[in-house]
């Protein structure tokens, strides 16, 4: 515990703890996506979205050996704990750059540094924000309360994706998304020393490939759904046990 303690409170420490929870939360975006694209599948069933019958394997998975909702909410936890652990370090990090140097240059010129490493602070802001919306809209149904169906993922993106303000809400999300992560992904290879300058530009083209991935493959989904690609949930959808 006190080289844990060690660890976190050093500055190269604190860089690979949020290099850590920012390839656990990367991580989890590719799986994220991964479901969230399930939406383009046929029915499982007739009647039955695809993407409804993935929510529903979310709260059940484990079971019977784990109580049901186990696994999800162990994933949750682990989740919740990086986004803290990475927003906490990065946030001292930037406290401690802005100690080391109080007065500011009178003419900034930006060489080596690129525009999303400048604004890593704003996006990774805006982008809590918009987790907490998102949250509220699709996880607890508090926005928008009357329309929303627990066990009807499908039909819930349908009805958001039909009104241009979210449409437009989750796409500029996205770009914000790509940007944090391009910048994001490449610190972390720094962080972690994987960075060489014979494997640079590979990393560098990596972390583009990754960004833009994630980026569009979120994006797509409200898109589809806004230009008519995706069609109405079924009338009477079976209703998937959620306890």
């Amino acid at each position: 515990m006190k080289r844990l303690l060690l660890l976190y409170r050093s500055i190269i420490g604190k860089k690979v703890i949020a290099a850590v929870t920012g390839a656990v939360m990367m991580g989890f975006l590719i799986l994220h996506v991964a479901g969230n694209l399930k939406a383009f599948l046929p029915d499982a069933a007739p009647g039955v979205p695809d993407i409804d019958v993935y929510a529903s394997f979310l709260r059940t998975m484990g079971e019977p050996l784990l109580p049901y909702t186990t696994l999800l909410w162990s994933v949750r936890i682990v989740l919740i704990a990086s986004l803290l652990l990475h927003v906490t370090c990065v946030l001292q990090l930037a406290r401690r750059n802005q100690r080391a140097r109080p007065v500011r240059y009178r003419e900034v010129r930006h060489v080596e540094s690129t525009a999303p490493a400048r604004w890593m602070l704003y996006s990774g802001s805006l982008l809590l924000a918009f987790l907490v919306i998102h949250l509220l809209q699709f996880t607890t149904g508090t926005i928008d309360a009357a329309r929303f169906v627990p066990s009807g993922v499908y039909g819930n993106l349908y009805r958001a994706f039909h009104e241009w303000g979210y449409v437009a809400m989750y796409v500029g999300a996205t770009v914000l998304l790509g940007l944090h992560l391009y910048h994001g992904a490449w610190s972390l290879f720094q962080s972690l020393g994987l960075d060489n300058p014979d494997r640079n530009r590979g990393l560098r083209q990596l972390a583009m490939v990754v960004a833009l991935g994630l980026s569009l493959s979120f994006a797509s989904v409200p898109v589809a759904f806004s230009l008519g690609a995706l069609g109405p949930p079924p009338a009477e959808s079976p209703k998937l046990a959620l306890r």
